[in-house]
């Protein structure tokens, strides 16, 4: 087995319970390319969706919900996408006396797997569909503030893959581009601005099976520094040729506009669309008051 546990292997679905089936990687992976304070990037959650949860009841009887794991940012471990898929298919034929049960279960089994506590939602597929309140954050949202998808449109600049994002990329573009990223920044001083940002153009790879992830980002900050929107759609397009994990990925975005437009308030976040019944959704934040409630859009 790979350091990435099952991913991009071929294998067999479980038919009994296997809990040592989940497969932990360490975030430190992933923080030490970042090179910055772990500290930082550790301020937030990632949350999961599961659409393909089933168990038996007592009478044998196929259950089944729509799930949402809720990892905290300060969690030593991610859990490999592909060990928790085959992981909730150990839990098909394993009988529970209550849906509490299930979710006793899987909180359990996760936390040992991350090393922290995993808060575990089951929901009622009717309970969804008919709208209510109280399921309300599974419902279809839609992101705050303002798209920048044509930021560069009528612009003379053609975008050019490249392997790597580079923070570089977030100066203006009538500016020269400058190693220092705090030089540069400083002739894009205004007033202190609050800025609510989203695009539905991000794109990275696993870095296992070299498949693309999909997702909006949303960036909320308030800063003293000008955003011009085309240098940041230009850098987020960076990303496109990346091999990353979905958390990874945010928090690289997380670290590179903190130390670039050195915001007094920032959160950034991602929902990337569903592979293997599963969609990921990291949130990192400058300060936990700052952490939005869950939610799910149209592409999920």
């Amino acid at each position: 087995m790979s350091i990435h546990g099952v991913l991009g292997e071929t294998t067999s679905y479980p038919k009994t319970y296997q809990p040592d089936t989940l497969y932990a990687i360490a975030r430190s992976l992933g923080r030490d390319a970042i090179g910055w304070d772990d500290d930082k990037l550790a301020v937030g959650v990632d949350w999961w969706h599961a659409f393909e949860i089933s168990w038996l009841n007592p009478q044998g009887i196929s259950q089944m919900a729509v799930a949402r794991f809720s990892v905290p940012a300060h969690s030593p471990n991610i859990v490999e996408s592909k060990s928790l898929k085959l992981y909730l298919n150990s839990l098909n034929f394993t009988e529970f006396d209550s849906k509490a049960a299930v979710e006793q279960t899987i909180a359990k089994d996760l936390s040992a797997c991350v090393g922290a506590d995993v808060g575990v939602e089951l929901f009622d597929l009717d309970a969804i569909s008919a709208g209510d309140t109280h399921h309300s954050g599974f419902l279809i949202a839609h992101p705050q503030g303002k798209c920048i998808d044509n930021a560069l449109q009528g612009a003379s600049v053609k975008i050019e893959p490249v392997e790597h994002p580079d923070a570089r990329l977030l100066s203006a573009h009538d500016m020269p581009v400058d190693n220092n990223l705090a030089s540069a920044n400083s002739a894009l001083s205004s007033t202190a601005q609050d800025y609510q940002l989203y695009s539905n153009l991000l794109r990275s790879n696993c870095p296992v099976t070299n498949q693309p992830d999909w997702g909006t980002l949303s960036i909320e900050m308030t800063t003293d520094m000008a955003v011009d929107e085309a240098s940041l759609l230009t850098y987020i397009l960076s990303f496109r040729q990346h091999n990353g994990f979905h958390e990874q990925c945010v928090e690289q975005i997380f670290s590179d506009v903190s130390r670039y437009f050195k915001p007094s308030k920032l959160m950034v976040r991602a929902w990337y669309t569903r592979r293997g019944g599963i969609d990921i959704n990291p949130c990192r934040v400058s300060d936990p008051s700052l952490l939005p409630a869950p939610s799910r859009l149209v592409r999920q």
